[in-house]
């Protein structure tokens, strides 16, 4: 049975948003473009009890999806911050509510509604884990690895990462860097976990391609058709023996519904930010581990702020699959808070402060935030 989830309200005094750009350490390459800096928006919410602090998980342009940083940041400052402060005093559990008129921007929904409900938790002094009924202390922790220069130097990157401990490896891919790039890895590593993510490059014309990797005894094939090809993935799911996960089809509990009604999916990656927010998450996980289907927490290049709300949320039981839960280290040199996450024997420790259980660095903020604005009441 789901788990009935509140806290309490907050009195919201305003919203500081700020536009970072953190530098990755190596460029990060998926079948829509390379990163080499990752754009991103963090929310403090400002209320009576103190501040808490969100992030909204949108890149620089709207290739993973139609949401991209200037649009969120116009967004949220236009009409989702100033609707919410129009309440004065909400539960966190009152934000998708509030926000449910103005239509898509699931992303900056998510990131105000986590700032809310950090802000709620700390003055609670409760951690987001126990709130959301996390049931571990620690998460297994896989790595996604971006399209490299050829196969050989995909092999050399996986070694590093395995060498560090992660106990999963993905493998972004495209059309082109598909077979030959998944057969290297699993003939230099043997049985490794292992799991393919498309980003959405493909169409059904290429099943026999992608009926190919059948071969490499694969966790999951993800996201191998467009957004909205549901129907096409479930005749997809029935040529493959690899199981068919999804990812950005997944916008909401009922595209979940949908999804495992026709039987398009037999496994579901879950990322806060594409479905709205930490409780469309959970409500997904509740349905996903009613039905028998694994879940597990994709990722986003998050900074320490949404790296702990995700290892949070892997924490409840029916994440049963290594999720995207990486070390700070694995994109930034430097992270935006004072304890970035790191890996232990495989794992990422689920955090134990109040809120997200993350301190921000001050100074660390300051260097990589290039526009800020605040909204007061």
């Amino acid at each position: 049975m789901p788990i009935a989830r509140s806290a309490a309200s907050v009195a919201l005094e305003g919203f500081e948003l700020r536009v970072l750009h953190l530098p990755l350490v190596s460029p990060f390459t998926t079948s829509f473009g390379t990163e080499t800096v990752r754009e991103v928006i963090v929310v403090r919410a400002l209320t009576a009890g103190g501040d808490g602090w969100g992030e909204i998980v949108t890149q620089a342009d709207p290739l993973y999806s139609s949401e991209y940083t200037q649009g969120a940041w116009d967004v949220a400052l236009r009409f989702l911050a100033p609707a919410l402060l129009d309440r004065r005093t909400l539960a966190p559990e009152d934000v998708a509510g509030v926000l449910e008129p103005f239509k898509g921007h699931r992303m900056a929904k998510a990131g105000l509604e986590l700032a809310v409900l950090d802000a709620a938790l700390r003055a609670e002094g409760r951690p987001l884990g126990e709130y959301l009924g996390a049931v571990r202390d620690r998460v297994p922790s896989g790595v996604s690895v971006g399209i490299q220069r050829d196969p050989a130097a995909l092999v050399d990157t996986v070694a590093g990462y395995l060498d560090e401990g992660y106990v999963r490896i993905k493998l972004k891919i495209r059309p082109g860097r598909d077979v030959g790039d998944t057969a290297a890895v699993r003939d230099a590593f043997g049985t490794i976990p292992l799991q393919v993510d498309a980003n959405s490059a493909y169409t059904l014309a290429d099943a026999d391609t992608l009926a190919e990797l059948d071969r490499f005894d694969l966790l999951l094939i993800e996201q191998p058709l467009q957004e909205d090809d549901i129907v096409d993935h479930a005749t997809l799911a029935r040529r493959l023996r690899t199981p068919v996960c999804l990812d950005e089809s997944i916008v909401s509990d009922k595209a979940a519904a949908d999804a495992l009604a026709l039987g398009a999916a037999s496994i579901v990656n879950i990322k806060a930010g594409r479905v709205g927010g930490y409780l469309e998450a959970v409500r997904i996980h509740d349905r996903c581990a009613a039905a028998g289907v694994p879940v597990w927490c994709g990722g986003m290049l998050e900074t320490g702020i949404g790296r702990a709300a995700n290892t949070a949320l892997a924490a409840l039981p029916g994440f049963t699959l290594p999720g995207d839960v990486s070390a700070s280290s694995r994109f930034y040199t430097r992270d935006i808070v004072t304890e970035p996450a790191v890996l232990e024997h495989g794992h990422v420790r689920v955090p134990t402060g109040p809120g997200l259980g993350v301190v921000i660095d001050p100074v660390a903020l300051d260097e990589v935030t290039v526009a800020r604005e605040t909204l007061t009441r």
